[in-house]
């Protein structure tokens, strides 16, 4: 069995339950959904991808194989019924999900996945053999991360053969950091490592001059600071030790932090 991870933006009760009862019937097990909410879906599941994928490292040993779906559904008029879904690995991980250039931007940035297997829906079902109803009923579903995604993960990872096409991810990079998850302490993760020494000061878009530190617990009680977080391969957070740096700077997910280095007085 692969233990089953899945990012998804279609997380009320109603969906939780079919997803978790569609992904048990598969594969004899259901998943952990993960609830990609909040203004910016696409950041969140950005890092979030990343974040599972780097968990499986440092291990002490060789592991087992996960999977990880994620969903994204922007309706944006470009694909007929939805943005098609797609697979890659990572090693043994296996992923499948939206082609989103968004929610594939870190995986692309970090971990060098520059192409991955872009599928059709109709296509794919039809060469599994399906009837023709079913097969307008997967294809034409508005759930299609219900009826389809969790079908191309199984396939994949049973080692079936899936029409796809070998697709190049687009390259995206915000010019400014860019909060892509806040924690339940308000802490700030952002999308990229800024680069920053200990003791170095900037200036945040706010207006606030924050002090950059080796780790959290040097951060004075109830001050901003900037220390590398546990996201991403180092990624810069802003934080409020004892505080919530969310609250105080008035950032949600999504939102731009522009930094430059603060007029240091002689």
């Amino acid at each position: 069995m692969y233990p089953i991870t899945y990012i998804t933006d279609c997380h009320d009760g109603n969906a939780r339950a079919r997803l978790s009862t569609r992904i048990g019937a598969l594969f004899g097990q259901s998943p952990t959904i993960v609830a990609a909410d909040g203004p910016d879906p696409e950041s969140f599941a950005a890092l979030t991808l990343l974040d599972c994928l780097l968990a499986t490292e440092s291990l002490g040993e060789d592991g087992h194989p996960t999977i990880t779906l994620l969903n994204i559904a922007p309706r944006d008029g470009v694909w007929p019924n939805g943005v098609p879904f797609c697979f890659f690995w990572h090693g043994k991980h296996l992923v499948a999900s939206t082609f989103s250039a968004r929610a594939l931007s870190l995986v692309r940035r970090e971990l060098g996945i520059s192409h991955v297997y872009v599928t059709d829906i109709r296509q794919a079902v039809t060469a599994a053999g399906f009837a023709p109803g079913e097969i307008d009923k997967i294809a034409g579903t508005q759930f299609r991360s219900l009826w389809y995604l969790p079908l191309l993960a199984k396939w994949v990872a049973d080692g079936r053969a899936v029409p796809a096409v070998e697709t190049a991810v687009p390259e995206t990079r915000d010019a400014d950091p860019v909060v892509a998850v806040v924690d339940n302490f308000g802490n700030c993760k952002l999308d990229r490592d800024l680069g920053l020494t200990p003791g170095d000061v900037v200036t945040v878009a706010q207006g606030k001059d924050v002090t950059c530190y080796p780790h959290l617990t040097a951060v004075p009680r109830n001050t901003p600071g900037l220390i590398q977080g546990s996201s991403g391969t180092g990624f810069t957070e802003l934080v409020i030790r004892g505080g919530s740096a969310a609250a105080a700077f008035g950032l949600r997910p999504g939102d731009p932090l522009s930094v430059q280095v603060a007029e240091q007085v002689a």
